[in-house]
Order: structure tokens, then sequence, then C-alpha cells
């Protein structure tokens, strides 16, 4: 391969990896070690563009690795402001570090506040002694509401749309080189209906990564808890006719055998679909081949 077809090859390489795939609180343990206890943050590789989805613990773990690159720059997508999915962004190194750059957006909070109020009240005193300013100006906060379409790049769109969960959250659609992946977490779902804002938002995707929190049966006694179910994200594919299904946002009493259990069931089910690991690397164009 020469220099420039390995240049090409790189400006239109498409990668998800998973740094943090449990709910609602951090799990550490010899029960987690396979799957992995950081909560929800998932980093999407397009070409040389980065974009990070949440920032659970998981950001800390991704700003570690970051922080052996040089200067970086990425877009942050957040579902929504819940503690689970924002609890990383005072341990993310990189954002404090002159020459980086970071810009956040968040889909959910207009009118009543904005994104730089909601992360100024987490990190401030007596939650935490290092204020929001200490970021600098490298980081910048962007409200929008959902249903609108991010320009990331030239070569990056992203569709959003609202989800059912408390205080709201968003669904996003990341399209880039033909191809696309959709994360949709939080999400409830209501027994017997089909919510078409998802289904039009992850109709023909290459990768759903989905709020797989309960089953049905525990579904039945939270239904307004604001999660849905591994069975409600497979009826969901198969009706969007998505290439693969990734379960995410993990309850935190599942062990790594229990997950196991949940992965045979549910690829039986629909062959491809798979369960979410920490450290779990996916090639879109690959799903897409």
């Amino acid at each position: 391969m020469t220099e420039s077809e390995g240049k090409a090859v790189a400006d239109t390489a498409f990668h998800v990896r998973f740094w943090g795939v449990r709910g609602s609180v951090p799990t550490p343990g010899a029960n987690t070690v396979r799957y992995g206890g950081n909560t929800s943050c998932v980093e999407v590789l397009c070409g040389g563009r980065r974009i990070i989805i949440d920032g659970g613990t998981g950001l800390r773990v991704l700003g570690q690795a970051m922080m052996k690159e040089g200067a970086v720059e990425a877009d942050i997508l957040l579902s929504h402001t819940h503690l689970d999915h924002i609890e990383g962004f005072p341990f993310f190194v990189p954002a404090f570090g002159a020459g980086n750059q970071f810009r956040i957006w968040a889909g959910h909070l207009l009118p009543e506040t904005t994104l730089e109020k909601t992360l100024g009240r987490l990190m401030s005193a007596p939650l935490f002694p290092v204020p929001l300013e200490a970021f600098g100006q490298q980081v910048r906060y962007y409200d929008f509401r959902a249903g609108d379409r991010l320009i990331l790049s030239d070569a990056i769109r992203v569709k959003t749309a609202m989800l059912d969960h408390p205080n709201d959250a968003v669904g996003y659609r990341i399209e880039f080189g033909g191809r696309s992946i959709c994360y949709i977490s939080d999400t409830c779902h209501r027994a017997g209906q089909t919510n078409h804002n998802i289904v039009n938002l992850i109709r023909g995707t290459e990768l759903v990564i989905y709020d797989s929190m309960f089953n049905e049966v525990e579904f039945a006694d939270r239904p307004h808890w604001g999660h849905s179910t591994w069975e409600e994200a497979i009826r969901l594919a198969q009706l969007a006719g998505v290439k693969r299904l990734a379960l995410f946002h993990h309850d935190p009493i599942r062990s790594d055998d229990d997950l196991d259990v949940l992965a045979a069931t549910a690829a039986e089910l629909r062959p491809g679909t798979l369960v979410a690991k920490e450290g779990q690397t996916l090639d879109i164009c690959a799903i897409a081949a």
C-alpha cells in the first residue's frame, strides 16, 4: 500500500469503541471485569475526526488514552445530563490542557437552562472543588433542540431525536461516508406501541447502540423509569432494518456471567447482536460490507 493509499483508507475509516457500558452507577469488582464497570462513554472515529458520545466514568479512561496523543480535539455529544452520563467530566484531563479543543453539545436543556450552566453546577462547591472555568477557552458549549441536524464537518452530519426519559434525552444518528451509527440511550418504550421517532432515526443504519437495561419481566415493574429492554431493542432493529445491534447501558446488577447468558440468547434471536464490552471496537465499514 502506498502512502497516499494509506491516507485514503485512514480518511474513510469509521470505528466505534466502547469506554463505558454501564448504566446508573459505576460497578467495579470481580463480577464485572470482562464487560466493564464504567458508565456510558462511546468513542466514534470518522476518518481523522473524533466524536465522543456521553461523559460517564468511561470518559476518564478515554482521556488518559488521549493524553498520549499530543494535542487533541473532539466533539462530545451528550444524550442528557443525568449524573451517570456526565460524571467523567471533572476527571477528563485533556479538557484542562491548553492546545486541546472540545465542543460539547446537548439538545435537551433549552429553554429552562443551558449546558454550560448545568456542567457548572456539577463542577462547583460543595460538589467538586475545581470549577468549570478551569477548562478555559479550549472547551465550548453548544445547546440545540432535539430534532435539529448538526453539521460537524463537511463529511459528518448528525441527526437527532427526542427520547422518552425523565428530564428528556436525545438520540443521535452519525452519518459519515455513506454509512451511519445510532446511539439510543436513555429511553423508555410503551408496551404494544412503536416509538416512530426512534424507528425513523435508526432505519437502515449499520449499527444501533441501544438502552437494554431491563428485560421484559423487569420492565413490567419499572415502566416509567426511562429505560428499555433488550427484547424491545431487537424488535426495533428488525422493524427498522438495522444491520447490527449493540445492547448497552447494562443494569448495575448484571454480572459478567449474566451478560454472557444475555449475549447468547440475543444472538440466537437475532444473529450478530452483541452485548457491548469496555474496550470493544467495531469497524463500521466491515459491517456495511
